[in-house]
């Protein structure tokens, strides 16, 4: 993503690798779309138009987090384990299973957020922050 950020791709592809930047980026656009759809429809409507709202946030969720954990040298798969963590606290987490919830997005958002991607090429692609020499 070399100084510009291609949305299609970034949403809607898993392949490849992503640098810290452009994932907090992207997941914050994510959290952001799911806690305004939720203050906007009312219940009635949550029920009838959850069923397609959020399979496309999960769905773009999933191949965010997977670019990521691929800088990170770690498999796409990985993701499941997130985004079932992220369903099971939002938006707010009760009782004990939510807490240990709550330690995987700890350890996600440490993993993800905070540490830097390989250096170098790895088996998911080029390092998203060094430009590729023709």
């Amino acid at each position: 993503m070399n100084g510009h950020i291609d949305w299609t791709d970034l949403f809607l592809s898993s392949t490849g690798r992503l640098a810290r930047g452009p994932f907090l980026l992207a997941a914050g656009l994510l959290v952001a779309a799911a806690a305004i759809y939720e203050a906007i429809v009312g219940p009635t409507l949550h029920w009838l138009t959850g069923w397609f709202v959020y399979p496309g946030l999960l769905f773009c969720g999933a191949c965010v987090l997977s670019k990521r954990l691929h800088d990170r040298g770690r498999s796409g798969w990985w993701a499941a384990l997130i985004l079932i963590a992220f369903v099971a606290a939002w938006p707010y987490p009760t009782g004990f299973f939510d807490f240990l919830f709550c330690l995987v997005l700890l350890w996600a958002v440490v993993e993800l957020g905070v540490m830097a991607g390989e250096q170098g090429a790895n088996r998911f692609g080029p390092n998203p922050l060094k430009p590729q020499i023709a």
